[in-house]
């Protein structure tokens, strides 16, 4: 009935005699399967497949013989007509908690028509092939991996090491996703808050060129200085997902620092111009990429594990600075992946928000080179919260001793 009443409503326009199922027919049709369904369940699978078939073919039929259908092709109704076939034996199967689901999942997607016709057409040949290559890494890959200890001293989760991947490469691709819609829109702030959900640092490269060749120099300062603080929500998210055993102590660190970036980042957005948006950071979903932060990720892993039993937690804890340094997301996943007894929460917390000090500097640096005297503003946003950063480290490490 759901389905039929979208599909009526879509259709109501047609003439008289041209509009093979409505709101009526759906209906019978889901019940007539979901008969099917009810023999099949108990053992008379020769009448259900009977039944099922004939409701087939007389939609096959129906459309068949339909008056226009050379001249306006429809095959979003037939097609929808099968699925209520389908989804209304799965219901008389024993199934209709699992069909009223699908259902209502089918009368979305058609009901959605204009809104998804005007995405497509937004889409541009990047985002395709962003699109496919991310379905490769989540879809394609994970189900087939194997689960278990594998490699140099059973450091290796072949299956958690790739969902490692698909989370991380999930964040960048939200963020893509977000800035293709919103960004282009509103600006400037919205491409620099967006675009540190999966890059801060190419966002600050980007927004530096901007401010160094003063093109419509408006509200790039401001934006440096939100996507860093959009970065510290970024690491303390997938903190929690990837490491949640450090999650407390590591927000608790982190927390100073993104006051301090997001107070001084609203100032400078609250005394800038309105610009339009600058270009977004690039595609950053690429299976190559993915490939090195996986090989990345799994020598970390084994250097940690033979560390394990050769140093103490301060040890471990260098090796997740030096690791981090050159990726944040590698000292996570490292971390989440220890035992709880190699290294304290606290003492790992302190060694990852370490790491961000590292790119914070990274940037300050990309900042003015990029920008020079352009970026005074941004430069300072940014030290400001890498000293708020490096003195919530500070009090930590005391608050152990």
């Amino acid at each position: 009935m759901l389905i039929g009443i979208e599909r009526g409503f879509d259709l109501r326009g047609l003439r008289a005699g041209t509009r093979v199922a409505g709101v009526r027919t759906f209906t019978l049709v889901g019940l007539v399967a979901g008969l099917a369904g009810l023999a099949g369940r108990f053992g008379q699978s020769f009448a259900a497949g009977a039944i099922a078939a004939g409701a087939v073919a007389v939609v096959a039929i129906g459309y068949a013989h339909r008056p226009g259908l050379k001249q306006k092709p429809d095959a979003t109704t037939p097609v929808a007509a099968l699925a209520t076939i389908a989804l209304g034996f799965v219901a008389g199967f024993g199934q209709p908690a699992f069909a009223i689901a699908g259902a209502t999942i089918v009368t979305l997607l058609l009901a959605l028509k204009t809104e998804l016709h005007g995405f497509l057409e937004r889409l541009d040949e990047d985002d395709v092939k962003a699109l496919a290559r991310y379905a490769v890494i989540a879809g394609a890959v994970l189900p087939f991996l194997p689960s278990g200890r594998y490699g140099p001293l059973g450091a290796w989760d072949p299956q958690k090491l790739w969902l490692v991947v698909v989370i991380v490469t999930g964040f960048s691709f939200l963020g893509y996703v977000a800035n293709r819609v919103f960004g282009e829109r509103h600006g400037t702030i919205a491409t620099a808050v967006i675009g540190g959900l999966y890059s801060s640092t190419a966002v600050t490269q980007s927004l530096a060129q901007r401010l160094g060749r003063g093109e419509h120099v408006g509200a790039e300062e401001a934006g440096i200085a939100l996507a860093s603080a959009v970065m510290y929500l970024r690491v303390v998210a997938l903190v929690g997902v990837l490491a949640t055993r450090i999650v407390v102590p590591f927000a608790i660190i982190i927390l100073p620092a993104l006051a301090v970036g997001g107070a001084a980042g609203w100032w400078l957005y609250r005394k800038s111009p309105r610009t339009d948006a600058p270009a977004a950071p690039g595609n950053p979903i690429a299976l190559l990429p993915a490939l090195g932060f996986v090989i990345f990720v799994a020598v970390t892993l084994v250097v940690v594990a033979w560390a394990e039993g050769r140093f103490g937690q301060q040890g471990i804890a260098l090796l997740l600075l030096i690791s981090g340094s050159a990726n944040v997301d590698v000292a996570i996943v490292t971390a989440g992946s220890l035992p709880p007894r190699a290294i304290g929460p606290n003492l790992a917390a302190i060694a990852l928000a370490g790491t961000i000090v590292a790119n914070m500097c990274v940037k300050i640096g990309v900042t003015i080179v990029y920008a020079r005297s352009k970026g005074r503003s941004a430069a300072i946003a940014l030290t400001a919260s890498t000293l708020a950063l490096a003195a919530s480290i500070g009090v930590a490490w005391l608050t152990m001793l």
